[in-house]
């Protein structure tokens, strides 16, 4: 059965709720567990690691030195440097943390992956959602595979023209340097040509709209985002009450 757009991205966005409302290390590692699991089944494995590994890595290295090495309520020292210190509490904090955002990203990095653009600007416009608003949010929600595949492009085009990149993380990331002009130009011209496009279709134009394009839909998969929105908003709903009753 293939998913209906809004149903993807009910489920992500369910699951980064839940998983946050959770704040649970082992549902973290589990919904990242299958979110690499969907991943491979459907192909996107190894365009969604590395957008995942840019995205993570500088997050969680900052968790590691801001509550791994200056964690206040930290009791067992392993090392100290004058005011910073790394504590067994502050480390199980930042890995805590770190994979409860890793769920969070990865969860929606699937859907980013997968997801058809035209279908989901097509459906949130069946839902009454403005033309104009439903591209702005489906392009936002897809920008980094954009840009990932952009990116791939510029490397291929600049290494078909001598640029040799060595292996390594160091002589990778100057190499990205060199394509970061290139990648904000044609991005740039991309925001420009669209803008364009979408005035020649009337986008901006009010009134009711009609679309070509028909994406199939079933009471199952109407039923299953309602279920997934309010199990959304009962992991909310318990952690506030849970919160103030520790309070």
């Amino acid at each position: 059965m293939r998913l209906h757009p809004l149903t993807s991205l009910a489920a992500a966005g369910s699951t980064a709720v839940v998983t946050t409302a959770a704040a649970s290390w082992p549902l973290s590692v589990a919904v990242m567990g299958a979110a690499l699991a969907v991943s491979v089944r459907v192909g996107t494995a190894r365009r969604l690691l590395p957008a995942a590994a840019v995205v993570l890595l500088p997050l969680g290295l900052s968790l590691l030195m801001v509550h791994g090495l200056f964690f206040p309520e930290g009791r067992t020292v392993l090392g100290q440097w004058g005011p910073a210190r790394v504590t067994m509490e502050g480390l199980a904090f930042a890995f805590e943390r770190a994979a409860q955002l890793g769920a969070v990203v990865l969860a929606l990095l699937v859907f980013s992956f997968s997801v058809s653009v035209p279908d989901l600007v097509a459906a949130l416009s069946a839902r009454g959602v403005h033309g104009r608003f439903a591209f702005v949010l489906a392009s936002t929600l897809t920008l980094l595979p954009a840009i990932a595949a952009r990116v791939e492009r510029i490397r291929q085009a600049q290494e078909s023209r001598g640029l040799v990149i060595r292996p390594g993380l160091l002589h990778r990331a100057a190499a990205f340097r060199l394509q970061a002009v290139p990648l904000v130009l044609s991005l740039i011209e991309d925001a420009g040509t669209r803008t364009a496009a979408l005035e020649s279709r009337g986008f901006s134009n009010p009134g009711p709209r009609t679309s070509y394009r028909e994406v199939p839909d079933s009471g199952r998969q109407r039923v299953l985002r309602a279920v997934l929105a309010v199990s959304a908003g009962a992991a909310v709903a318990a952690r506030l009450w849970l919160s103030r009753a520790g309070g």
